[in-house]
C-alpha cells in the first residue's frame, strides 16, 4: 500500500473525480488503482472564493513489480507519495498477559475517570492486570443530570459532581476536540481514536482532519469505556475521593530531598486499600488533593498558565469569513478559527478552545467561583460561536498569591482570586459578568439593560445566566491591557469580530493545570514517590482529551513494564527514584 497526500480537489468534486485525480497524479492508468482508503480530509481555505477538500488517502496499486518499482523512482523526492505506516499498535507489555499477582498490593490502582485515566485503566485491563479505578465523581448519566440542573438552576451547586468532576474529567462537557497541538506518536493517536469508535462515538474521527465528538455522544462513548474496562476484569467505583497517599520514607542521600515508597491510599471515607503502583490522574481542577499531596511532600512545582474571558459570536458570521460565498456549503459546517497575537507588553493572546455553533457554560468547581467554558454538540447548531481569548501568565506574576518558585500552589490561589470575583461582579448567585465587546474596548461598563437589543442583537448563552457590567472588575489590569491590543488585530483577520454582535464573558480560568508533578522520563514515576505514577492534565503532561488518553497509555505501559515477573521478583527497594 501507498499513501498520498495533499491531494486537493474542488469543493463540489463529485466522488468517481477522487481516483480519476489519484490516477492523473501518479500518471497510472485508471484500472492500475485497484481501491483506495480514506485516511484523511482537510479543507483549504486559504482561497475563499476557491476553496480546495485536501484528501489523504492509502491506495491499493494493481502493478506489475517492475511498473511498482519505476513509479516509486519517479516519486522519490515527492514528499507526499510514502509507503503506507504501520499504526497498528502493539502494547509494550503485550496483550492479555493475566497472571496471579503475588499480592493484593500488585494490583493497580488508577485515581480519575477523566481520559487519561481511562485509557490507562482500559489499557492495563487489555494487558489481564485487572484495574481498580477511582473516580471522586458520579457516573456520567448522574453527573449529567447535576450539571445540566445547576446550569439551569434546577439544582443547587454540587462540589463532588459538575463540570469538572465526574466520569469523563472535564472534556465531556466540551466540543470533544480530538486533536492535539504538539505531534504525538502515530500509532497511538490511531489506538485512541479506534478505542473510542469501539466504545460508541462516529467512525468519522478516524478520518476528518480536526476530529470532535460533542457532549452528548462523549457521555456515551465514556460509557462504553467503562464497561470494556469491566468485561476485561477491570473495576470502576464512584464518589471515591483520594484523601491522602500513604507513604513510607526511603533512604536518601545527603542534601537531597526526602524520598518515599507508596505502599496505599487513604479515601475521604476513611478506606484505606493497599497498593505498590498508583497512576495518579486527578484533572487539573483538583485542588484539595494537590494541596495534600504537597503537604505529604510529593514533589511538584509552578508552571504558567493563561487566563482571560469567552468571546461569542453569531455562527454566521464567523462562516462567512471564513468561507465567503460557501458559507454554508454541506461539506463544509461550521466554521472554526485559531488566532494569536504578540502584544508589546510581551504577552501572548490565542483563542482557546473554540467551539462552532456552541455554548459557554459554568464550569467551576468550587462555592463561590464563576468559572467559563466552551461547550457543543456533535451537531454544532447552536446560534453562536464561541472561544476561550486568553493572556499568558508567567509563574513570578503569582508572587502575591504565593512565592515563585518556592510555592507551586501560587497559581491555584491566583486563579481562584479572580474567580471569585468573577462570582462576585456576576451578582453572586453563579450568573457570569459579561460585557460588550465594544464597551470593553471604550473602557466603559456595558449597561443593565437586557443582553438583547434591536442595537446588540447578540443572545449570550451562557448558562446560568449573565449580568453586564465591567470585565476589568475581575481580571488582572494585565490582561485587561492585553486583550484591548489584540482585539482589534482580530478584527483585521476577521472582519465583524469587535462589532456589536459580539460579546465576553468572564473569567476563563482553567485552561491547563497551574503545576506539574515532575516525574523520572524513563519510568515516567514521581521524581520522589516510587509507585506514583502522576500524568494527564492535572499533572501537567497533557492539554486536551487526545494527548490526556495518550498519556494515559504510556503511564499504563510503564506500570506494566514494571511489573515482577512471576520468575524475576522485583529486588527489594528498587525504584526509579531510589539514590544512585
Amino acid at each position: 500500500m501507498l499513501r498520498l497526500s495533499e491531494l486537493k480537489l474542488p469543493l463540489d468534486h463529485r466522488d468517481e473525480d477522487l481516483p480519476e485525480a489519484v490516477c492523473r497524479r501518479l500518471r497510472i492508468p485508471r484500472e492500475a488503482l485497484r481501491g483506495h482508503q480514506l485516511v484523511r480530509r482537510s479543507i483549504d481555505a486559504r482561497r475563499r472564493g476557491a476553496i480546495a477538500l485536501v484528501y489523504c488517502l492509502d491506495l491499493d496499486l494493481d502493478l506489475p513489480e517492475a511498473e511498482h518499482r519505476r513509479l516509486l523512482r519517479r516519486f522519490r523526492n515527492d514528499p507526499h507519495l510514502r509507503p503506507s505506516p504501520d499504526t497498528h499498535y502493539l502494547p509494550a507489555a503485550g496483550p492479555g498477559t493475566a497472571r496471579p499477582l503475588p499480592t493484593p498490593r500488585q494490583r493497580p490502582l488508577v485515581i480519575g475517570a477523566g481520559p487519561c485515566g481511562y485509557f490507562a485503566a482500559l489499557l492495563l485491563a487489555q494487558m489481564g492486570l485487572r484495574p481498580l479505578l477511582l473516580e471522586r465523581g458520579r457516573p456520567v448519566k448522574q453527573r449529567s443530570a447535576d450539571t445540566f440542573g445547576f446550569w439551569k438552576g434546577q439544582r443547587p451547586f454540587d462540589p463532588e459532581s459538575n463540570a469538572q468532576f465526574g466520569e469523563g474529567g472535564a472534556g465531556t462537557f466540551s466540543d470533544g476536540k480530538l486533536y492535539s497541538q504538539v505531534s504525538e506518536d502515530e500509532r497511538l493517536v490511531r489506538k485512541v481514536l479506534e478505542e473510542l469508535v469501539a466504545a460508541g462515538a462516529s467512525r468519522e474521527i478516524l478520518t476528518r482532519h480536526r476530529p470532535h465528538i460533542g457532549t452528548f455522544k462523549l457521555a456515551t462513548v465514556v460509557r462504553g469505556l467503562r464497561r470494556r474496562i469491566e468485561e476485561l476484569g477491570g473495576e470502576v467505583r464512584f464518589e471515591a475521593r483520594l484523601q491522602e497517599l500513604l507513604l513510607d520514607p526511603e533512604p536518601t542521600l545527603e542534601g537531597s530531598g526526602p524520598r518515599y515508597r507508596l505502599r496505599g491510599i487513604r479515601l475521604a471515607d476513611g478506606e484505606e486499600i493497599k497498593a505498590e503502583r498508583v497512576i495518579l490522574a486527578p484533572g487539573h481542577s483538583a485542588r484539595d488533593t494537590f494541596t495534600r499531596l504537597q503537604e505529604q511532600g510529593v514533589a511538584m512545582e509552578s508552571k504558567g498558565l493563561a487566563i482571560g474571558v469567552r468571546i461569542e459570536h453569531p455562527q454566521t458570521l464567523i462562516d462567512r469569513a471564513r468561507w465567503g460565498e460557501a458559507a454554508g456549503h454541506p461539506r463544509l459546517g461550521p466554521a472554526e478559527y485559531k488566532l494569536v497575537h504578540h502584544c508589546s507588553n510581551g504577552r501572548a493572546v490565542y483563542s482557546f478552545c473554540m467551539c462552532p455553533g456552541g455554548l459557554v457554560v459554568g464550569a467551576t468547581s468550587e462555592e463561590g467561583c464563576v468559572v467559563t467554558n466552551g461547550m457543543s454538540q456533535h451537531s454544532r447548531n447552536e446560534r453562536n460561536a464561541n472561544s476561550g481569548l486568553v493572556v499568558t501568565i508567567e509563574p513570578e506574576d503569582m508572587d502575591p498569591w504565593g512565592r515563585y518558585p518556592s510555592d507551586p500552589l501560587a497559581g491555584i490561589a491566583f486563579q481562584r482570586h479572580w474567580e471569585r470575583l468573577a462570582y462576585v461582579a456576576g451578582g453572586s448567585d453563579y450568573r457570569a459578568p459579561a460585557q460588550r465587546v465594544e464597551d470593553f474596548l471604550a473602557c466603559r461598563p456595558s449597561g443593565s439593560e437586557p443582553a438583547t437589543t434591536d442595537s446588540h442583537p447578540l443572545k449570550g448563552s451562557y448558562l446560568p445566566g449573565l449580568r453586564l457590567t465591567s470585565l476589568d472588575d475581575c481580571l488582572p489590569a494585565l490582561v485587561c491591557e492585553s486583550l484591548r491590543e489584540a482585539l482589534p488585530a482580530f478584527e483585521r483577520r476577521i472582519p465583524g469580530y469587535i462589532g456589536s454582535d459580539s460579546l465576553l464573558t468572564g473569567v476563563e480560568t482553567r485552561t491547563s493545570s497551574p503545576l506539574r508533578l515532575p516525574r523520572d522520563r524513563s519510568s515516567l514515576q514521581s521524581i520522589n514517590v516510587a509507585g506514583l505514577y502522576p500524568g494527564g492534565e492535572g499533572a501537567g503532561y497533557a492539554g486536551g482529551i487526545l494527548s490526556a488518553a495518550i498519556d494515559g497509555i504510556k503511564l499504563a505501559e510503564a506500570l506494566a513494564l514494571s511489573l515482577p515477573h512471576p520468575q524475576h521478583p522485583e529486588a527489594p527497594g528498587e525504584s526509579a527514584c531510589d539514590p544512585a
